[in-house]
């Protein structure tokens, strides 16, 4: 039976049979770096575990949007998390897959080489990937998923689990299933950002013009005064001549950031385009900001040749291969993590891992420079209303300013792993997600090289 058109406002699909794909214990949607490391968690606790990507490659945001530095933030008193984020870092940097970020102690990961190094450790965890595949729908049995719906060049079809981790950062699979959540006005939202990378860069005069402007994180942020004259990678002064010159908008580029350099002369990660007003959950705003976001690219490109002491001969290397999301749904679980939780070191009886206390949220950066830290408790990442389903990445539960910690990518990983773990307890204890015993998850975790308290 085919489609039939119906006021001109939607149409009625024939039911039909969807065919099973796959069954599995542990099912990952989304492989950025929450739900890598989930992935990867669940499979290292010896339970089946799938992980499906709608590209065609591991990373999410360090792959398809070029985002190097999951520890931008990391400085000499920095306490982390350990675990998975850590590893893809030292795993990354043994493979010659990284270089030196240039404003902390951390490693810029090569966007290209970290598909790599992605596929490497998700061959060697006994993980089922699947590629090119878009989750579209959930299956529920009454408040419980059991699985979701994919559309892909094999067509339409089902993969069953007996417990699903949403790590797609929109909260798409939540959403689907019923789960409540909140997204901010369009207006509110943080911008989306499309990055690009030059060739051609003269390293030593670049190096040299940095120098001696000597940018400071206190030239952009707002700070809480310790961290003002830390070194950032920030560029404002070619985008200003460019705004004088009348040759870009008023209202683009008021700055941005650089990466690693090469000694082929490649700035492999150019931070410049910020848009705001885009709901990352919209096809047409999406559409929209990657066209948008080439553009101001190119004129971010064309400024700094004519500006920039050392891009003169620069050419475009690379575009994104995807928008960068920062801020979209929140899903609503059972404790919504504050910014007070965050800036006061809270503790949590539930803890499945600690994240340093770092924000970066509309100009303001409060950078863990002292040892300060707070705990992330198992509860945000259980949406209400749905049973075995478990959140990781940006959009596990918390409000405006806690998001600017938990959206971080390294706090990414610590969510994944935490939701990877306490996914394959729960089906070795054979308990809905909501009723595992933490305790159990902690000892897991701490199995797992992850600092919990």
């Amino acid at each position: 039976m085919g489609r039939r058109i119906r006021d001109m406002k939607g149409i009625q699909e024939a039911a039909r049979e969807v065919p099973v794909l796959a069954e599995t214990d542990v099912l990952v949607v989304g492989s950025g770096p929450g739900g890598l490391a989930a992935a990867l968690a669940a499979s290292r606790e010896n339970v089946r575990t799938m992980l499906v990507e709608r590209h065609g490659c591991f990373g999410g945001n360090i792959t398809q949007a070029m985002v190097e530095s999951i520890g931008w933030y990391r400085h000499e008193g920095t306490v982390e998390s350990q675990g998975i984020g850590i590893e893809f870092e030292r795993r990354a940097k043994a493979m010659g897959a990284s270089r030196r970020e240039p404003q902390s102690l951390s490693e810029a990961l090569d966007a290209d080489m970290f598909k790599y190094v992605a596929d490497k450790m998700v061959q060697e965890s006994g993980i089922i990937p699947i590629l090119h595949c878009y989750a579209v729908e959930t299956v529920m049995d009454g408040q419980c998923i059991i699985g979701v719906i994919t559309e892909s060049k094999s067509g339409r079809q089902c993969i069953l689990a007996k417990r699903v981790i949403d790590a797609t950062g929109d909260g798409d699979i939540a959403a689907r299933a019923g789960a409540p959540f909140r997204i901010d006005p369009k207006k509110k939202l943080q911008g989306l950002t499309v990055s690009f990378g030059c060739s051609g860069v003269d390293r030593g005069r670049f190096l040299e013009y940095v120098a001696k402007r000597s940018p400071r994180l206190g030239d952009w942020a707002k700070t809480s005064g310790k961290e003002d004259d830390l070194f950032s990678p920030y560029l404002d002064e070619p985008f200003e001549k460019a705004r004088e010159a009348g040759e870009i908008p008023e209202h683009v580029l008021k700055g941005g950031f650089w990466s690693s350099l090469t000694d082929a002369g490649e700035a492999t990660y150019m931070n410049m385009v910020y848009m705001r007003g885009k709901d990352p959950t919209s096809v047409w705003d999406l559409t929209a900001a990657e066209i948008e976001g080439r553009q101001q690219a190119m004129w971010a490109l064309a400024a700094l040749k004519k500006y920039t002491p050392g891009f003169e001969n620069a050419k475009l290397r690379t575009f994104a291969s995807s928008v960068g999301v920062r801020e979209s749904r929140k899903i609503i679980a059972d404790y919504i993590l504050t910014g007070d939780d965050v800036q006061n070191e809270a503790r949590f009886e539930d803890s499945v891992g600690i994240f340093p206390e770092f924000l970066d949220i509309f100009n303001l950066a409060i950078i863990p420079t002292t040892g300060r830290y707070f705990q992330i408790p198992y509860r945000l990442l259980v949406p209400l209303k749905v049973e075995n389903l478990l959140m990781a990445g940006r959009c596990v539960a918390g409000d405006k300013i806690s998001h600017a910690a938990t959206r971080q990518m390294m706090c990414c990983t610590v969510t994944g792993q935490a939701a990877g773990v306490a996914a394959a307890v729960s089906v070795k204890k054979d308990v809905i997600c909501r009723n595992v015993h933490v305790g159990d998850v902690q000892i897991a975790l701490r199995g797992q090289g992850v600092r919990v308290e």
